[in-house]
This record gives structure tokens, sequence and C-alpha cells, in this order.
């Protein structure tokens, strides 16, 4: 998988639309979940693309600390459904996690897991950081990297 890693105002509207369609397929049609994807945050965001054979398969944005959290943040972490026996996700996550280390010089990560990925996150090193919430109705819970 190849990784780009871009500012808002660098994204192309051909990128742009890949990311939201993927957000959208998994975040609102597969979860069911009517929420406002489209939430501003994004032009604050360097969004990590996962590429395969040109197309968008792996997704996250980051923020730098004060952004969206006290400590710099993964967010919208999403896979293709297809393509979610191959790795992609440890891949993308790890390449954010870089990301951060290069532009935000930080190894403090949190993110929103949720609540049925946790186990993912914690073989990856997050720890849980305080009690299970809902967030647009699905449980959710902190997790810190250091």
């Amino acid at each position: 998988m190849e990784i780009k890693v871009k500012s808002f105002q660098e994204l192309t509207t051909h990128e742009l639309y890949e990311i939201l369609a993927l957000r959208a397929e998994v975040f609102v049609v597969e979860q069911n979940c009517a929420y406002q994807d489209v939430d501003g945050k994004d032009m604050k965001a360097l969004h990590i693309m996962g590429l395969r054979d040109g197309f968008l398969v792996a997704y996250a944005r980051i923020f730098k600390a004060g952004d969206y959290f006290k400590e710099a943040s993964i967010g919208r972490i999403v896979v293709k459904p297809a393509q979610r026996s191959l790795g992609y996700g440890r891949q993308i996550v790890t390449a954010s996690e870089e990301a951060i280390r290069n532009c935000y010089h930080t190894n403090r990560i949190k993110l929103s897991a949720q609540s049925y990925l946790k186990d993912f996150y914690e073989d990856m090193g997050y720890r849980s950081s305080g009690e299970e919430y809902l967030e647009d109705g699905i449980p959710h819970v902190a997790m810190i990297k250091e």
C-alpha cells in the first residue's frame, strides 16, 4: 500500500471526493449511523491516504495537540470493506503515528476507538483512558499511546 500525507489545501478534488465517499460508505452506510461527517475539522487535519493501484483503500486524519484533543490524535480511521483482510488497518495506523512523530514531534497520541476495536488498538500499544461512552450512538473508548 502506498501512503500519501497531505494537508487539506494539498488535496485534489478527486482525492477529497474519494475520502468523503469512503468515510460515508463505512461510517454512515455500513454502520447505519446518520451523523455529520463533514465536521469542519478536515481543514485543520493532515490526511493520511493508503492507496492500492491508485485507489483509496485506507484513510485516517491526524491533528496536532490542541486541535482536537489535548494530545496529538488520529481520527476517522477507515479501511475499505473489501480490503479489510489485507492488514491495511495496521498500516494506516502506523503511517499516521509516523506522520504525527515527523510533523508534530510527539509520541503521545490519543484516539477515540469504537469499543469493538479495543483489542486491535491494544495490540498496537494503546491503552484505555477512561470509561466507555457513546459517540453518535456507537460505544467508544478513549485510548492513549506514549
